[in-house]
């Protein structure tokens, strides 16, 4: 082994979980193991440090390219450690000196390259067990630190809204084999990494935020109180520390979040709603946040998505936010002055936090200033404005005057990516640099000047000044005019064919002149360091700067998204009613192509009945129309105006949804086993003010067995959940349920039947339908005609019942003659007659005295004649 074979797998023992990329030179080298991954990983030659036996797997990127490379290896689930020189190898006296300046993992990406701009990318960790669970999550990008105690169930729906890159969790703690960590690596595609127990320990996680914050409590954070979700907050500090080896100030503050505060949606809710990406393909596009969403600043993209995915609930703060909207809604003037200011301004969170970090160039510095720029333009745009929120910004406004100024005078207006290279610092800036660029400059032009002064005095036409690096500047003569040196030279080198002088003058233009360059970027550096410095002391300020930008881009985002799509401003109370007068789906009406969206009505509130059972044929729109008012709820609480004519939206606390069809065979479940426990997560922890959203309950098993499920389902709600609840079914009992159920009500989407053509009218109407139109769609789908006249004999079959002498569905009748009618067995789906006529068939006179026998029937009489 060589020095420096034996310096690299010391270094690897020490980073045994993570790809070491070790720089050589102007290369960052993988060997052994780390090569055959890499090689496979990210297409390279896998090639050999040395031969036969000794050979060594090894491969390598350049390091100026190193960014793409590492990317790809995060994507694929592998953290890299970055092993940088940290001496200078001309300088270095035999092996140079180097250590593992980083290590990368997905929670802890703060390169532009690596990271969506308008996503955050949050660093979780979670610790406790039974039902008080802790969980804080970082997005180091952007400084954001949060922490919450939560329950076991609400901790998945905050997983679900967060979506962390990269969890951390105690290896050693109960639960973390095959338990929650197991539950939560088969819910989430996520990086789960085991630390230590001891760094979830509270007591030192508690001592550890105190030392990073600088506080004798949490109690300025409002924190103190937080129990297993301060040893998660430490163990994210432990872990940043221990991979970034930079100062973490820019994570000034940690918030205590208060989920119970804002409207939940879970994980099930989150997809089927397709809140931030569709469920096929995971796309943006077709979202309901790819509407909403016309930001101009990475910082407003990114609060967008929060709003999306964390809704309020408190009415006073919606309104709030209404009202910021309506101004902006009703004005396009200021609406196209605010927007134009904030087209100007770039990522001034994720930049401040580049410089805090240290890793920020030249070039993250001129964005700065040039988003500063921006500022007092949107700054006396906002002046005259009376919503309070937006009042409140603008006058919030921090412009930063005197950092602009500062980078402004500092640093060059085009500047190069690299930092040793010069050209960072502008001119006039400092003196002594200054005038090193001077001489740098001159020199070439002093130095001919020299060489023709010296060939003029001599007489030696081939006289020459060079330069090298042992003797410096010299003056070349050939042996041939040896007779012709004059006395003032001074013999430095001789060579085969000539000699090499120097002279007092010459020697002293060299001590000014030789390191000239050299020492004005050494200089530049330093003092863009200094400047670093400055701007990095004022990142909190930045970093608020940033929190009002953002906010006041959500806010005209929403006001251009409502004045383009026709949205009105919904009344928003703090009770159960939901009135919308044509509304809309917000997506669908954006995508539909060579149709008009039809909007409909909804109408859910105690004297009008709590729960809608929705059925109608496929196709004809019953999900699209439960969905929507689902969004408009939840568009409505984040304040944003929504597509209807009008809307009055009772606060909701969650939406919940059972919609579509999965399976999770990973995991051992079929499609109805995750049917089944999604409908119990409903049961179970919805409330009087949830909105609940069902779609075909029950379909995952037999008809009598899904109809049963569904009917119990239905009942369950409407007796103890209480909830607003519609529920799309092809169910047809279960329009019964408006017969004994008062809070049930009945409809359906209305159809046109024209010859052997359906007609969908997409229009909701009262009442329930005991037709899904099912071959009708499958006719529309391309089945063979053969198939479609099949399924209408069996179809047929099956609506009178007929069955054959055993008993049996007689799907398929030999003979031409029709099905002989029979008498269904009595079920609850039966029409009031027919249960009147079943019972009248069970009464034995036999087994009932006279008078009891004429008080059923005088009751079965009642019941037949009220239906």
């Amino acid at each position: 082994m060589t020095p420096m074979m034996n310096q690299y797998l010391r270094l690897k023992r020490e980073h045994q979980n993570a790809v070491l990329f070790f720089r050589l030179g102007d290369f960052y080298e993988m060997f052994y193991d780390d090569a055959k991954l890499a090689s496979k990983a990210l297409g390279l030659t896998l090639t050999s440090r040395a031969k036969g036996e000794k050979a060594v797997p090894m491969a390598g990127v350049p390091h100026h390219a190193a960014d793409g490379y590492i990317q790809k290896l995060i994507r694929a689930g592998h953290k890299v450690a970055i092993c940088d020189q940290l001496e200078d190898p001309e300088e270095a006296k035999g092996l140079v000196d180097r250590g593992v300046t980083r290590i990368i993992t997905p929670g802890t990406l703060t390169e532009d390259a690596m990271l969506d701009g308008k996503a955050h990318n949050f660093l979780a960790a979670i610790c406790g067990n039974g039902n008080r669970i802790g969980l804080s999550w970082v997005d180091l990008s952007t400084g954001a630190f949060q922490a919450e105690d939560v329950t076991r169930q609400e901790l998945f729906d905050e997983l679900a809204r967060l979506n962390p890159s990269e969890c951390l969790f105690p290896e050693e703690a109960p639960g973390s084999e095959g338990g929650l960590a197991q539950d939560i690596k088969g819910s989430f595609s996520m990086m789960l990494t085991p630390r230590a127990e001891w760094e979830f320990g509270r007591d030192t996680a508690y001592r550890a935020l105190l030392d990073h914050f600088r506080t004798a409590s949490l109690d300025g954070f409002g924190c103190e109180d937080l129990g297993p979700a301060i040893g998660a907050a430490g163990a994210i500090l432990h872990y940043l520390q221990e991979t970034q080896k930079v100062s973490l100030k820019h994570i000034a503050k940690i918030e205590k979040f208060a989920s119970r505060s804002r409207l939940v949606t879970d994980k099930p809710t989150q997809q089927s709603l397709e809140l931030t990406q569709t469920i096929r393909g995971r796309h943006r596009h077709g979202s309901l946040l790819w509407v909403l969403d016309d930001t101009h600043t990475s910082m407003g993209a990114r609060l967008m998505h929060e709003w999306v995915t964390a809704p309020l609930r408190d009415v006073a703060e919606i309104q709030a936010r209404q009202l910021g909207v309506k101004e902006l809604f009703e004005s396009a003037s200021l609406r196209r002055d605010v927007r134009d200011a904030l087209k100007g301004i770039y990522d001034i969170e994720r930049l401040s936090t580049k410089v805090s970090c240290g890793r920020c160039n030249a070039r993250d510095l001129v964005g700065l200033k040039q988003s500063l720029i921006e500022l007092p333009k949107l700054k006396d745009t906002l002046t005259p404005c009376k919503a309070a929120i937006i009042k409140s910004l603008g006058e919030g406004l921090d412009i930063l005057e005197d950092v602009r100024s500062l980078i402004g005078a500092a640093i060059a207006p085009n500047p190069p990516i690299a930092l040793r290279d010069g050209g960072l610092i502008r001119e006039g800036y400092d003196p002594d640099l200054d005038e090193l660029r001077t001489i740098g400059k001159t020199g070439k032009s002093w130095l001919a000047n020299f060489q023709a002064e010296e060939i003029r005095r001599t007489g030696i036409a081939s006289l020459k000044v060079g330069y090298n690096k042992v003797f410096g500047y010299y003056i070349e003569v050939t042996n041939v005019h040896k007779e012709k040196i004059p006395q003032d030279y001074i013999r430095k080198q001789t060579l085969k064919n000539a000699e090499r002088y120097i002279t007092p003058q010459l020697k002293e233009y060299e001590s000014r002149v030789l390191t000239a360059d050299e020492r004005a970027r050494e200089m530049e550096y330093k003092i863009f360091q200094e400047v670093r410095e400055q701007v990095s002391a004022q990142t909190p300020r930045l970093q608020e700067t940033a929190s009002v930008v953002a906010q006041i881009d959500v806010l005209a985002s929403l006001a251009q998204v409502a004045a383009e799509n026709g949205y009105v401003m919904p009344e928003v109370a703090d009770d159960i009613p939901i009135r919308i007068v044509d509304g809309r789906h917000p997506v669908l009406e954006k995508t539909l192509e060579g149709e008009e969206f039809v909007p409909n009505d909804t109408l859910l509130a105690p004297d009008a009945g709590l729960m809608m059972v929705i059925t109608g044929p496929n196709m004809a729109g019953k999900s699209t129309y439960i969905r929507q008012v689902a969004l408009i709820v939840l568009m409505a609480q984040m304040g944003s105006f929504v597509p209807a004519r009008e809307a009055r939206i009772g606060v909701a606390d969650r939406i919940f949804t059972r919609v579509g069809a999965s399976d999770e065979l990973a995991r051992g479940q079929s499609t109805f086993m995750v049917e089944m426990n999604e409908t119990a997560n409903i049961l179970n922890n919805a409330t009087d003010r949830s909105l609940i959203i069902l779609d075909e309950v029950g379909r995952g098993t037999s008809t009598f067995d899904g109809v049963s499920i569904a009917w119990a389902v239905t009942e369950f709600l409407h007796e103890h959940v209480k909830a607003r609840t519609l529920f799309a079914t092809h169910y047809h009992e279960l329009t019964e349920l408006a017969l004994v159920l008062p809070g049930v009500k009945n409809y359906n989407i209305a159809v046109k039947e024209w010859k052997d053509e359906v007609i969908f009218l997409r229009k909701i109407v009262e009442g329930g339908t005991d037709k899904s139109y099912g071959i009708h769609v499958a006719r529309l789908a391309g089945l063979p005609k053969e198939v479609i006249e099949r399924a209408k004999v069996i179809l047929h079959n099956l609506e009178t019942l007929s069955l054959d002498v055993n008993d049996k569905p007689s799907f398929a009748p030999p003979t031409t003659e029709g099905p002989k009618p029979r008498h269904a067995q009595p079920t609850l789906f039966m029409t009031p007659k027919d249960l009147v006529t079943e019972a009248l068939r069970k009464l034995d006179p036999a087994k009932l005295a006279p008078e009891d026998a004429l008080k059923r029937l005088r009751e079965l009489k009642k019941r037949l004649e009220t239906g």
